[in-house]
């Protein structure tokens, strides 16, 4: 039995809505103590903890280079690192999308550049035969830095997307509508089992579905085809996980028909909306235990 687990966490989350203390007591229940630290933290002895669980590390996107470095020094010490370091380093960048197109899942159709000038964004237009894109960096949280753009959107700022995208590695994408009308989808899974489905609808006037941008969370019932799209998507990825959570949009165009298309799979440190499912910290907490076994 472990008895002992930290959550890597980040210095101020005063603005981000945070669930994971609801796994604090389960755990306790279960003869295992949780500190939750921040990855900032200097000279912590990370071999004290039978386990390093990634949760809410929610600046890590602005400080990459330093964030992995720090799991790798975790990782260096006797303890286990959860996600582990191989599987985090294959998601932090949006490319592993492009892995996963590559054995067959239905990704969002994406574009991918080290870098774009406003010429490069507008010929996307075209190139999805759409009248709105949505552009992102590879390396992302929280929405930031993610622009939702017609052609006057676009030209009206040219200056703010010239400063980003010039020198950040980026994605772009059709917008798809489904995100207001309907809204997206995420799939939870502990241990590579299913745990529980809600869906985010952004608030009006906004595409960002997120807690924090004003979204609506609903607890929701997946139906079969999701189900499958999830699970090939676990299936493809490079190695096991004790968490993941499958985000997906439905997409009706006159191209694809009616399918879901995967928008992202989180592996570092998604929200695992514990609040959503009553049940779901103790899934999460006997799915700690049965991956540490």
């Amino acid at each position: 039995m472990h008895r002992s687990i930290a959550f890597l966490s980040t210095d101020d989350l005063e603005d981000y809505f945070v669930w994971d203390d609801l796994l604090i007591e389960p755990f306790a229940q279960n003869g295992i103590k949780v500190d939750v630290i921040s990855w900032h933290a200097k000279q912590i002895n990370w071999s004290q903890y039978d386990a390093v669980i990634v949760r809410s590390t929610w600046d890590y996107q602005l400080h990459a280079e330093a964030f992995v470095a720090k799991l790798a020094e975790i990782t260096e010490q006797d303890t286990v690192l959860i996600n582990p370091l191989p599987l985090i380093q294959w998601n932090i960048s949006k490319r592993y999308l492009q892995t996963l197109a590559s054995k067959g899942i239905t990704i969002i159709p994406s574009v991918f550049f080290d870098s774009v000038a406003i010429s490069d964004i507008y010929a996307q237009f075209d190139h999805f035969d759409t009248q709105e894109i949505i552009i992102k960096p590879l390396i992302s949280a929280n929405s930031d830095n993610t622009f939702r753009l017609d052609h006057a959107s676009l030209m009206g700022q040219a200056g703010p997307l010239s400063n980003i995208f010039s020198t950040t590695p980026c994605v772009i994408q059709p917008f798809l509508n489904s995100v207001i009308s309907e809204g997206e989808y995420s799939l939870f899974y502990f241990n590579g089992e299913y745990s529980h489905t809600i869906k985010k609808v952004p608030k009006s006037g906004d595409f960002r579905v997120q807690e924090e941008h004003g979204g609506e969370l609903i607890s929701v019932t997946p139906d079969e085809l999701q189900l499958e799209t999830a699970a090939k998507v676990l299936a493809a990825l490079p190695e096991k996980s004790l968490y993941a959570r499958v985000d997906l949009l439905r997409n009706s165009s006159a191209e694809a028909g009616d399918i879901w298309q995967l928008m992202e799979v989180e592996l570092i440190e998604p929200s695992l909306y514990f609040n959503m499912d009553e049940a779901s910290p103790e899934r999460f907490v006997q799915a700690t235990i049965s991956y540490l076994s």
